[in-house]
């Protein structure tokens, strides 16, 4: 089975956080970047899926040159190759934007099955599975909690907030997850060093054919227009105890609107 997951290089989400004050995109230059963490996720899952049924797993980024690392990280987890798409013209890229380019780059991947984190830590819009489904003509399969392979049938447990539903598909696919649905393999030594040997293509817009207007913050259809940090944390109120503390409670929380 050719499997390709989707990686997308984050500002970590244990360190602070910012937009550019030049045109309101994510700070990403002098961010602590790593692999999304959900993404490890579909790593995993599609090393187990080879390890049971054989194929090949390509890690397909989009993202600057420093996404190099988070690359090669992955690839020290197990896949075989990458594919790096790189282009000045995709900063400041919107989902639907970033939709065409991967799509573009995933037809010329023929792969049976595309992999991906169910969100990512810096957007947050969960959006992009269903929209790389639609573009390619392919079924999606989203918040899967458990997959199952049979030949080219796809089986997942899609969570919800009330337990989880079983869907069906065939392949080729797009396939979300969350973070229950497996547990990350941490690199080897031998993983790492093997990653460095690992073939990266490297993709530009003029090879996917799509020009540089289709893509970046001219043809964004979404922006941040004002953001601003958020405000410190005020000392709270104290109530004091002395015979009225309850209804000071209250009449408090009455106030916030809790009751």
């Amino acid at each position: 089975m050719n499997i390709v997951v989707l990686v997308k290089q984050v500002p970590d989400s244990g360190a602070e956080r910012t937009l550019s004050e030049g045109d309101n995109t994510v700070e990403r230059t002098s961010a602590n970047n790593v692999i999304n963490e959900m993404d490890e996720y579909a790593i995993e899952e599609a090393l187990k899926i080879k390890e049971a049924h054989g194929g090949e797993v390509t890690v397909l980024t989009m993202g600057p040159e420093r996404a190099t690392e988070s690359i090669r990280k992955a690839l020290s987890m197990g896949p075989d190759k990458a594919v790096h798409v790189q282009d000045d013209a995709l900063h400041g890229s919107c989902a639907v934007a970033t939709s065409k380019v991967l799509a573009a780059a995933l037809g010329t991947l023929n792969a049976d099955l595309v992999l991906c984190g169910a969100e990512s830590t810096d957007g947050r819009v969960q959006v992009m599975p269903h929209m790389l489904a639609e573009r390619l003509g392919i079924a999606a399969l989203t918040g899967a909690r458990k997959l199952t392979v049979d030949g080219s049938q796809l089986t997942a447990e899609r969570q919800t907030d009330e337990g989880y539903e079983v869907v069906t598909a065939a392949t080729p696919a797009v396939v979300s997850v969350w973070d229950t649905i497996n547990e990350p393999r941490y690199p080897s030594f031998k993983g790492i060093m093997a990653a460095k040997k690992k073939p990266v293509q490297s993709l530009s817009l003029a090879d996917l054919g799509i020009s540089a207007d289709e893509v970046g913050t001219a043809g964004a259809t979404s922006a941040v227009v004002e953001f601003a940090k958020r405000p410190p944390r005020s000392a709270g109120t104290k109530i004091t105890d002395e015979g009225t503390g309850g209804e000071q409670l209250v009449a408090y929380l009455a106030a916030e609107k809790f009751v």
